[in-house]
């Protein structure tokens, strides 16, 4: 889960277990609410049954997603908001909830303009690219841009998510594994610090936020793994970790 703020318009992207750091200020505040989901894997949409705006009839609620095959946003989202998983059904809930299904899509929220598109990641999964008409930002939590080492000799065309992650301000993108981790599990979904900067030099970046750390991984493994990786290389671009809590601020660099 993270936060994005335009002046004083708030956009949330992803709805895991972050969603609950929301500063009780912000939703004080505030009558509307714009959440972008990426898809709806437990640890992307487990924030929103503990989500109090949800719960507020004063409150507007508008939530982006892609649909699946087996059913529409709403009816995949009601899986998850109703019993035995969650104690409230999806119906209510006495907020005004506006749902959005997205695809291929180009559309503003405020003075945000958003594109999304599908990214090969298990399930109806969609990237996005965001821009305020001076930076973009491009969010990947979970993706494999290609399946095998030699997908990288292909045209940009081929692989996932280039259109949306291209010569972006910031990409934040998925490093789930380490190198030796990801020979094993080409094909899940995820993505390597390795396979993270490729993507990222193929779209022209000037910044990549290694994202969507294995839980599995301590502190201290995920230093390693990053400072092994990068000893004796260099980038024409910044790189770093994500961590909890951080805060990046596009208009001062």
């Amino acid at each position: 889960c993270i936060e994005i703020l335009k002046g004083d318009q708030l956009l949330i992207v992803d709805a895991g277990t972050g969603l609950l750091t929301l500063s009780p200020e912000k939703i004080a505040t505030r009558k509307r609410f714009d959440i972008l989901l990426t898809h709806l894997h437990f640890d992307h949409v487990q924030g929103l049954g503990f989500f109090n705006p949800l719960f507020n009839p004063l409150c507007e609620v508008h939530i982006y997603g892609p649909a699946g095959s087996s059913g529409s946003l709403q009816n995949r989202l009601k899986r998850y908001l109703s019993p035995p998983l969650f104690p409230v059904h999806f119906r209510d809930l006495p907020c005004q909830i506006h749902l959005h299904e997205v695809s291929h899509s180009s559309f503003e929220i405020g003075k945000l303009r958003i594109n999304s598109n599908y990214i090969l990641h298990p399930g109806p999964t969609v990237g996005y690219r965001i821009s305020d008409g001076n930076h973009v930002l491009s969010y990947f939590p979970d993706h494999e841009p290609v399946l095998d080492r030699n997908g990288w000799k292909v045209g940009d065309e081929w692989i996932s998510g280039m259109g949306l992650a291209r010569s972006a301000d910031l990409l934040i993108h998925d490093s789930q594994y380490t190198s030796d981790e990801y020979e094993s599990r080409v094909g899940w979904g995820h993505s390597s610090i390795e396979v993270a900067i490729k993507f990222a030099i193929r779209a022209r970046v000037k910044k990549l936020l290694l994202f969507h750390h294995d839980p599995n991984h301590q502190d201290t493994d995920l230093e390693k793994s990053f400072n092994d990786h990068l000893r004796d290389k260099t980038y024409d671009f910044q790189i770093e970790l994500a961590r909890e809590g951080m805060v990046i601020d596009l208009d001062g660099g």
